[in-house]
């Protein structure tokens, strides 16, 4: 039986994901191997370097592949970069069957309604998400199809992105050896796999910290309210613990995953860490609560940026789930506590939610969260790709493989005939 194969790519700052899975039915997939690379040609979400990207892509797509035991021809890719922008716009079409009532292709003239307004020449509608439905100016209607009326009306959430780097990302994807399915914004992949239905009604604010972008997303009664794409991320962490110290950024890294927090208050116990001096600079040592000091003025700073994003945009208290921290930078400890502290709202750590079998154990964590997220629920994300299973050539009792027991055997042949 033909099996629907569906694979994400998530092209981050500090990594690039592959992910290649079975879809078991309407929402659980069944994951068949995944794939991590360094990120070496992108920067903030946008592609620096397509050559170094493509072979990012490639060595993250082999180790998928490998594991798999399947060579696809089409990922579903994430966007996310600062020059992700977004537009509320409302339309209505007129409804001119005799029997006046709501069909699919209602929804599809509203959708390219929408596409004729003017944008800037550098820009390209990424997504039209439809936040709500009104029929004949009524009470708001979540599903209108089949619900008879003269006039549907719908709120959209539009998402615009950079022309020229949807057009870096795919060539690098290309280059790849690989084609674009689709391209989903990363805070929508990553609302669809770490968010529930109940937060999603209730209200809820998901931020996804990368390495370059932190991206946030606001959802209230199971509609897209709000994204937008931040320059504050982990990397900025890093590079703070760096100039503070005076350490080199590798040094930086380790620091702050494996002693940091994010709020002095999550420190269980204060203790030196040492660090390792660096030509002339002799080792030294630093209290933990140093360490946690230089992180968390940065997260207070990103955690303060969102919350003057969500009020200006009259959102915060729509906000009644509290908030969802997802990414590899919700990892850092005492980062739920900070949003708590900052937000004044409950926060708890996002993962991938409902993976069936395969191989979960290892994905099941904040930082693939966007990568999952792409093969579900984000709009225009559940594309099938075709695929060819990899030949795997047999081996012999010995362990040979039938090809190498060819040649031994040409060669007593030749030596027989001696």
């Amino acid at each position: 039986m033909k099996k629907n194969i569906i694979a994400g790519l998530d092209l981050g700052t500090t990594k690039v994901c592959v992910v290649i899975a079975e879809q078991v039915d309407e929402t659980n997939f069944k994951i068949l191997g995944f794939g991590v690379a360094p990120s070496v040609g992108l920067h903030k979400g946008l592609v620096s370097n397509i050559s170094k990207t493509a072979e990012a892509i490639k060595e993250a797509y082999e180790i998928a592949s490998n594991k798999a035991g399947l060579r696809i021809s089409t990922v579903n890719v994430g966007v996310a970069g600062e020059h992700i922008t977004s537009l509320r716009h409302m339309n209505y079409v007129t409804i001119t069957n005799d029997e006046h009532e709501i069909t699919k292709e209602d929804l599809v003239r509203l959708e390219n309604d929408v596409r004729t307004i003017r944008i800037p020449s550098d820009r390209q509608i990424l997504h039209i998400i439809p936040e709500e439905f009104y029929v004949d100016h009524s009470i708001q209607i979540d599903n209108p199809i089949g619900v008879t009326g003269s006039r549907l009306e719908a709120h959209n959430h539009i998402v615009l992105a950079s022309v020229a780097a949807v057009q870096n990302i795919k060539r690098s994807v290309e280059r790849a050896g690989l084609q674009v399915g689709n391209l989903v914004l990363q805070p929508l992949a990553s609302c669809s796999s770490t968010l529930d239905d109940a937060e999603k009604d209730l209200g809820v604010l998901l931020i996804d910290i990368g390495g370059g972008t932190t991206d946030i997303a606001v959802i209230h009664r199971k509609a897209i309210k709000h994204t937008k794409v931040i320059g504050v991320a982990g990397n900025q962490v890093t590079n703070d613990i760096r100039e503070s110290l005076g350490v080199v950024t590798d040094e930086a890294e380790k620091l702050k995953i494996h002693y940091g927090y994010a709020t002095t208050s999550a420190i269980i116990k204060d203790e030196d860490i040492f660090i390792k001096g660096t030509g002339a600079k002799t080792d030294t040592k630093i209290p933990t609560t140093l360490l946690t000091q230089i992180i968390s003025l940065r997260m207070h700073e990103l955690f303060s940026i969102i919350d003057n994003e969500i009020r200006n945009a009259a959102l915060k208290n729509k906000i009644k789930a509290g908030v969802v921290l997802t990414g590899g930078g919700a990892l850092l400890r005492g980062c739920a506590e900070l949003a708590e502290e900052v937000f004044g709202m409950p926060a708890r750590i996002g993962v991938p939610l409902e993976l069936t079998r395969g191989e979960t154990v290892e994905i099941e964590k904040p930082e693939y969260s966007t990568v999952i997220g792409l093969l579900r629920g984000a709009p225009g994300s559940n594309v099938p790709t075709t695929y060819q299973p990899i030949k795997v050539k047999k081996k012999n009792k010995s362990g040979k493989s039938n090809k190498f027991q060819e040649i031994l055997n040409s060669i007593k042949q030749v030596f027989n005939e001696l």
